[in-house]
């Protein structure tokens, strides 16, 4: 998220962050965090919308690349059959490492990784 916020104030001055959830960042900029704020905010909703159809088209894009993952029927949401490839091949250079802390343990190192 720090990231994202870099980015837009690379082209515009952010006057107000309304961030969906329990903030654990820190902005240089004003903010709130509403704990399910999708909920209650529309421009949240709105980002959310656009946030998963652009993961969506990553994922499809990212499918050729990675086909044993299945990223194109999964779209990298915690499906049975996400966590059975991940078992099976280990994680791939797209998941993302903060997410698999708690899988960490139970999984293989990804292919052609040092042992």
């Amino acid at each position: 998220m720090q990231d994202a916020v870099a980015a837009l104030a690379a082209s515009v001055t952010p006057t107000y962050l309304l961030v969906d959830g329990c903030d654990k960042f820190w902005f240089d900029y004003p903010h709130s965090s509403i704990i399910r704020g999708d909920e209650s905010e529309p421009c949240i909703s709105a980002a959310s919308i656009l946030a998963k159809v652009t993961r969506d088209r990553l994922m499809r894009a990212a499918c050729p690349q990675h086909p044993a993952y299945g990223f194109s029927a999964h779209k990298g949401y915690g499906t049975a059959a996400h966590f059975a490839a991940l078992t099976r091949y280990g994680p791939c250079a797209l998941h993302r490492r903060s997410f698999l802390r708690s899988t960490a343990a139970t999984l293989p190192p990804p292919p052609g990784a040092a042992s």
